[in-house]
């Protein structure tokens, strides 16, 4: 820029340059706003992470836990640490699922056996084998179930279908019914 016009300068060239650094400091102060959200969005992500990442390795510990209240006597010590170990959980955001009497959905239950009933004409969970545990929609463990319903489709056994599930036959004319049993 010449010196000359820095001692008198025109008031459009003045303009001008004022909207520049404006839209300037406008670009650079999205860009960090950008920046900072962007950094927040990562830092959760890693947060809920860590967070699956110890709630799967305690999954062990919880279902020792509901083996041990199944088969012993329940008493205050065991009471409080269950309570402690649930409610601590839950603050974390575990969630058990998997009730007797609900439909089979393969995205969240395995099912090991399948019971045969004419009765019902879908699969229903009979028994819980097994809860599964998600952290709001994450799956962290898909619960295992005992399923009744109606009989597969017969399927080519020379082709190899592997999305399709694989169950354990068992016929259950004299056992429970449906999932009111």
């Amino acid at each position: 820029m010449d010196k000359s016009r820095l001692h008198h300068p025109d008031p459009a060239d003045l303009q001008r340059l004022l909207e520049e650094r404006t839209a300037d400091l406008q670009r650079v102060k999205a860009e960090y706003d950008n920046y900072r959200k962007r950094v927040r969005r990562d830092r959760m992500a890693v947060r809920e992470i860590a967070v699956a990442n110890v709630l799967r390795a305690l999954l062990p510990v919880l279902d020792a836990v509901d083996r041990t209240c199944a088969h012993e006597p329940m008493t205050p010590g065991l009471k409080d640490i269950t309570d402690t170990l649930a409610g601590q959980l839950g603050s974390l955001g575990l969630e058990v699922f998997g009730d007797r009497g609900d439909p089979f959905d393969p995205a969240c239950h395995d099912a090991v056996t399948h019971h045969v009933s004419s009765d019902t004409d879908r699969l229903i969970c009979t028994k819980i084998l097994r809860p599964g545990y998600r952290l709001g929609p994450r799956l962290l463990r898909p619960a295992n179930v005992e399923v009744t319903g109606p009989e597969p489709a017969a399927r080519n056994p020379l082709a190899h279908d592997r999305a399709a599930p694989r169950f354990t036959m068992i016929d259950a004319g004299d056992g429970p019914r449906g999932c009111g049993a």
